[in-house]
């Protein structure tokens, strides 16, 4: 019998590829008697970069949160190689999901706000039921104020982050890039951004899908198995 369910992503295996592992190595064999600075550094970094590229390899599909992480990886990269100041490290770890979270931003004043995409998917919800019951109770107005309302939250959580990265990077990172005190450094800030970032900025983003969802079951007075597609 053969196997052709295709595997799912490990979450545990992604965070051992992407944090934990180039966070050891920049911290552990940064030294002239290891790798070396320049070596240590471009070890560390080809490990984000290998497992992104495959996994664009493998979906077929341009991931815009995945192009940015990858262009993350490659200017942290050259801000090491190249021995920039630091403060430059600091600013790129802002910019990222600073740059997100204008663009969520900025959806709510187009026709196609974020979270009306990412929460009306007819893959997901029972659409067809929901929009009927809302316009049966005259609530349709109601619930796009409260997508508008969980796009501002949402966009909110990358301020969060942006603001969180760039104090981290600040307090962490202090030695001059090309050192191996700066790749030390590097790897404690990859290893601390996510418990006291990525956690919170995803108990944030549950928390507003779970608002959404109360919102919905308030409105339409519809049970969970109804608002949901259930095979």
């Amino acid at each position: 019998m053969s196997n052709t369910t295709t595997k799912k992503s490990n979450p545990l295996f992604e965070i051992l590829f992407n944090v934990f592992i180039p966070s050891f190595i920049l911290m552990k064999f940064s030294g002239e008697e290891h790798l070396g600075t320049v070596m240590a550094l471009v070890v560390a970094l080809a490990f984000p970069i290998v497992y992104g590229g495959m996994d664009l390899i493998r979906n077929k599909k341009f991931n815009f949160i995945a192009a940015l992480g990858f262009i993350s990886v490659l200017l942290t990269g050259g801000i090491g190689l190249l021995e920039l100041d630091t403060r430059w490290l600091a600013l790129k770890e802002a910019l990222i999901p600073g740059l997100i979270g204008l663009a969520v931003l900025g959806s709510t004043f187009t026709r196609y706000p974020f979270m009306q995409k990412m929460i009306l998917n007819d893959t997901v919800l029972n659409l067809a039921l929901i929009t009927e019951r809302l316009k049966e109770r005259g609530k349709t107005d109601a619930f796009e104020r409260c997508l508008m309302s969980s796009n501002y939250l949402f966009a909110s959580t990358f301020a969060f982050s942006s603001a969180m990265n760039y104090f981290l990077a600040t307090w962490i990172v202090t030695s001059p890039a090309g050192t191996p005190e700066f790749n030390e450094e590097l790897g404690k800030l990859t290893l601390y951004s996510y418990p006291i970032i990525a956690i919170p900025s995803m108990l944030m983003m549950f928390g507003i899908f779970y608002y959404v969802w109360r919102q919905i079951r308030a409105m339409t007075s519809l049970e969970t198995e109804q608002i949901f597609h259930t095979k």
